[in-house]
């Protein structure tokens, strides 16, 4: 059952469809979208530990990871009424005791979080850089598109420094930045592992990418098979197995892997 809290003008509650999360959204900010479940559903995560999420936004990503995993999660969000909305979507699920929420700068959270203190981190941050795209529109949303706040050097550098060695940092992107995402993360060393993109329909180019490296870790990257999201008009069986629930993690086939780095 759904727990007391505050609904604000033009904000709604909407379905997770999965273990009767429930999330509250507002289109005055930029709302989840098929990435953040992809990157949900794809990371690797422990029984328990610790885990963060950077750019967690109204906290979506913690949200699905809690029917992974009892870890203790941390979301770092910069902007307050994001932030805000994170907390009471915590709140809403019950999950306050579990995921806390801080209203910080990646750039310096390490300085209250610690170096080296988490056994995953998993970010989904603006893919654009300032100079492309229009930046007159709502502020907020804009935050949420384009490195108004953090580049992706900023992102990669917040990742390694929160992860501690032999763990993992686990990210979603677009494919137009593979390779400055590839070098970024050896130069913070997090050797990427696993790799995977997604692409709308069967014959159309990729434009998701999810990426998973381990800091300190050996060389050795995997390409998955493609996900094709689109089957006719519908999500493939994949996509749909974990939107309802009947699967917690994409490429579930996959061997386990967990302790290779």
């Amino acid at each position: 059952m759904d727990r007391h809290v505050d609904i604000g003008p033009g904000e709604r509650l909407d379905d997770l469809l999965t273990h009767d999360i429930r999330i509250i959204q507002s289109d005055d900010v930029f709302s989840f979208s098929l990435d953040a479940v992809l990157l949900g559903r794809f990371c690797t995560v422990p029984p328990r530990g610790r885990v963060a999420d950077l750019c967690t936004g109204n906290g979506v990503i913690p949200l699905l990871l809690s029917t992974r995993t009892k870890a203790d999660i941390v979301g770092v969000e910069i902007q307050e009424r994001l932030a805000d909305m994170a907390v009471r979507n915590m709140r809403l699920n019950g999950l306050e005791e579990r995921i806390r929420i801080v209203q910080d700068d990646l750039k310096a959270v390490h300085l209250s979080l610690g170096y080296g203190k988490f056994d995953v981190v998993t970010v989904n941050p603006p893919y654009l850089p300032v100079a492309s795209g229009d930046l007159k529109t709502n502020p907020l949303i804009a935050a949420a598109r384009h490195e108004i706040y953090c580049t992706l050097d900023d992102v990669l550098a917040a990742c390694s420094r929160l992860v501690r060695t032999g763990g993992k940092v686990a990210m979603v992107h677009r494919p137009s930045r593979l390779a400055e995402i590839l070098c970024g993360m050896r130069q913070h060393r997090l050797e990427p592992k696993r790799m995977r993109l997604v692409h709308p329909r069967e014959g159309e180019e990729a434009n998701i990418v999810l990426i998973e490296a381990v800091r300190d870790g050996k060389p050795e990257l995997r390409v998955l098979p493609p996900l094709i999201v689109y089957e006719g008009n519908q999500y493939c069986r994949e996509l749909l197995d974990v939107y309802y629930g009947r699967s917690d993690r994409l490429g579930a086939d996959e061997p386990d892997l967990e302790n290779r780095q």
